[in-house]
């Protein structure tokens, strides 16, 4: 059953840092077109793909993002919402556009564009090439909004740096099978902390052998930490998505 694009998603791995060497307009025009022929919600094809070439762009993405390989890396591409050009089509035919907005299209088109950046992914790492995603520039959306010019009814999805890999990172694990996979219904843990002891150990010694001088905890405590805390403008997203004419009352 296994087979070499199995094998290449099972030792997936983000890239942070990578060679400076951009990508050939050839190599960018086949990722794109992988991402194209994504499977797509109701066949609305409610995303796009915009390439971050612009120096000064990439390096206000990477201030938003607090991350430097946003910048250095062979192609930056932002994954978009994008109802915007299905709206100018519905009009352009004389009929009222409704629907836009809701919470069904807004959850279609963010999936949409998840699941074709995800595809870019696995032919990009298929060619040798390394990636890593970029929610990060969550941090600042509306920025990334204004910076783009995006319109009405556009959201960006998410960033993806694709590059040729200067660094060889360790196969970071994963929750347990028993943890994440189910059959037929939900299976609440009854001690959450006990169901994943050994992982906890297993993360805490994959991040010391990773770097000695930068300690990181646990699972489940950054697990913690993170569900209490977020930047200011994270906290603001939905409010951004209002503004961009999504999840409101119809």
């Amino acid at each position: 059953m296994m087979n070499e694009t199995i094998q290449t998603q099972l030792n997936h791995r983000s890239i942070r840092a990578f060679k400076e060497q951009a990508l050939t307009k050839e190599e960018v025009e086949l990722l794109v077109d992988v991402a194209r022929h994504t499977a797509t919600s109701k066949f609305m094809q409610a995303y796009s793909i915009i390439s971050i070439t612009d120096p000064t762009l990439k390096a206000a993405f990477a201030a938003i993002s607090k991350q430097p390989y946003v910048e250095k890396n062979g192609h930056l591409f932002l994954f978009v919402v994008d109802y915007h050009r299905n709206v100018q089509l519905t009009k352009a035919q004389d009929r009222p556009a409704k629907l836009q907005g809701t919470a069904d299209y807004f959850i279609a088109g963010l999936t949409d564009a998840t699941i074709a950046a995800q595809n870019m992914v696995v032919a990009a790492e298929s060619l040798g090439m390394g990636t890593v995603f970029l929610g990060s520039l969550h941090n600042d959306a509306q920025q990334i909004i204004d910076l783009l010019g995006l319109p009405e009814y556009t959201f960006p999805a998410v960033g993806l740096a694709v590059g040729w890999p200067n660094q060889e990172p360790q196969l970071k694990p994963r929750l347990p099978k028993e943890i994440m996979y189910m059959e037929n219904h939900y299976q609440v843990l009854e001690n959450p902390l006990k169901d994943i002891e050994l992982y906890d150990e297993e993360i805490t010694g994959y991040y010391d052998t990773r770097d000695l001088n930068h300690r990181v905890d646990r699972f489940s405590k950054q697990v913690a930490d993170k569900m209490e805390t977020l930047p200011p403008k994270r906290l603001a997203l939905l409010e951004v998505i209002q503004q961009q004419g999504f999840l409101k009352e119809q």
